[in-house]
C-alpha cells in the first residue's frame, strides 16, 4: 500500500550493515540546483541509461529510486536528523543482503523549518550515486516545464547523508592478459614506477598510492614513486588514475576503461578472494587491489568541475528503491 503525504514532510533514513551505520534525510532535491551545479556531479552519464530512467519516470509518473547525495560537515543537521530517530519508525526492514533499512517520519513543523533553513545555507551537495537518475529527472522536468503541470517534476527523490558517515569500498581491477609480456618482463617494466615487494599474504592497500597485485598465485605490493603523484590535480592523483596512467595504459595497453574488453571491475564487497578466484581460474592473468577512494577525493573532484575515471567508487550499503517515492503530477 502506498500512502501519499498531504503536506511537505521529511523522513530520516538509517542504513545499518554490520558495524557500519549512516543516517540521512529523505528529501526532494531541486532540479534547478542540479542544473546550476550547486548539486555537484563527478561522473559522466550515458544517454542510453538516461533514456531508461526517463522512460521509467514517465511510465510511473513517480521517482521510486532515490539519488544518493552527501552534505559537508554540518553538526546541527546531523543532530536534527538523529533526533527524528527517537520515535517509532514507519518502516524497518532487513534486505536479503542483510542491510537494515529504517525510516522515520519527520512531521514536526519547527524541525522541518530548521532543517530546510540549514540545507538552504549549504554551498553544495554532492551526488555520490545516482548520476543517471538525477540527469533523467532534469530531462523530465524540462519536458514538462511550461505545460500547465504542477512543479513536482522540478524536484527529484534523494537521500542526503553526512559525508563523514558514508562508506566507499575499494573498486578493483582484473585484466585478461599481460599484453604479450612474460611475467618477468612485466615486473621489470614496473620497476621504475613502483617499489615492488612480494608478500606472503593478501595485500590490502593501507594508504593511497599502494596497490596489491595478484599474479601467478603470488600477492605483490606495489607503491608508486612519490614524485609521480601530482600535487594539485584532484583527478590525476586518484589511485584509479595513477594505476591507469602508469600501468594499465603504458604497460598493459588498456587506454579506454569503458570499452576495452580485456579489463573487468570487481567491487570491494566481494573481497580479495574474488580477485584470487578469477586469476587462479585462468580467466584473468592479473588482478589489482586498490585503496578505496575517499569522500574528500570525490568532493574535491566535483568542486574542481572535473569527473572521475570510470569505476572509481563503490558505495555500501545501497539504498532501497520504493521505501519512499516522489510522485510527479
Amino acid at each position: 500500500m502506498l500512502i501519499r503525504d498531504t503536506e511537505p514532510r521529511y523522513y530520516a533514513y538509517r542504513l545499518i550493515m554490520g558495524e557500519h551505520v549512516q543516517t540521512g534525510l529523505v528529501a526532494a532535491a531541486s532540479v534547478a540546483e542540479y542544473n546550476s551545479n550547486r548539486i555537484r556531479k563527478h561522473e559522466f552519464t550515458r544517454p542510453d541509461k538516461e533514456d531508461d530512467r526517463v522512460r521509467q519516470i514517465e511510465a510511473l509518473n513517480a521517482q521510486t529510486g532515490p539519488v544518493l547525495l552527501a552534505y559537508p560537515e554540518t553538526p546541527e543537521a546531523d543532530a536534527l536528523i538523529a533526533a527524528a530517530t527517537n520515535k517509532t519508525p514507519i518502516a524497518d526492514v532487513t534486505s536479503a543482503e542483510n542491510v537494515r533499512h529504517t525510516v522515520w517520519l519527520i512531521d514536526d513543523a519547527a524541525a522541518i523549518a530548521r532543517i530546510t533553513a540549514i540545507f538552504d545555507t549549504l554551498p553544495n551537495l554532492y551526488i555520490a550515486d545516482g548520476h543517471h537518475r538525477s540527469a533523467a529527472a532534469s530531462r523530465v522536468a524540462a519536458a514538462r516545464r511550461g505545460k500547465g503541470m504542477s512543479d513536482s517534476a522540478e524536484y527529484f527523490l534523494s537521500v542526503i547523508f553526512p559525508a563523514h558517515q558514508m562508506r566507499i569500498l575499494d573498486y578493483n581491477r582484473v585484466v585478461t592478459d599481460l599484453n604479450g609480456l612474460s611475467p618477468e618482463a612485466f615486473l621489470a617494466r614496473l620497476a621504475d614506477t613502483f617499489a615492488i615487494s612480494a608478500e606472503e599474504g593478501r595485500v590490502h592497500p593501507e594508504k593511497p598510492g599502494v596497490f596489491g597485485m595478484y599474479l601467478q598465485g603470488q600477492w605483490i605490493r606495489l607503491e608508486i614513486r612519490p614524485q609521480l603523484i601530482p600535487a594539485n590535480d584532484p583527478v590525476a592523483r586518484l589511485d584509479v588514475s595513477l594505476l591507469s596512467d602508469h600501468l594499465l595504459g603504458p604497460v598493459l595497453g588498456i587506454a579506454d576503461l569503458r570499452r576495452d574488453k580485456r579489463i573487468d571491475f570487481v567491487g570491494g564487497i566481494r573481497g580479495l578472494e574474488e580477485l584470487e578466484r578469477r586469476v587462479d581460474s585462468g580467466e584473468m592473468a592479473v588482478a589489482f587491489a586498490l585503496h578505496a577512494t575517499q569522500m574528500s577525493d570525490l568532493m574535491a573532484v566535483a568542486d574542481s568541475g572535473n569527473v572521475m575515471p570510470p569505476k572509481s567508487t563503490w558505495f555500501e550499503p545501497k539504498l532501497a528503491d520504493g521505501l519512499v517515492s516522489h510522485v510527479i503530477d
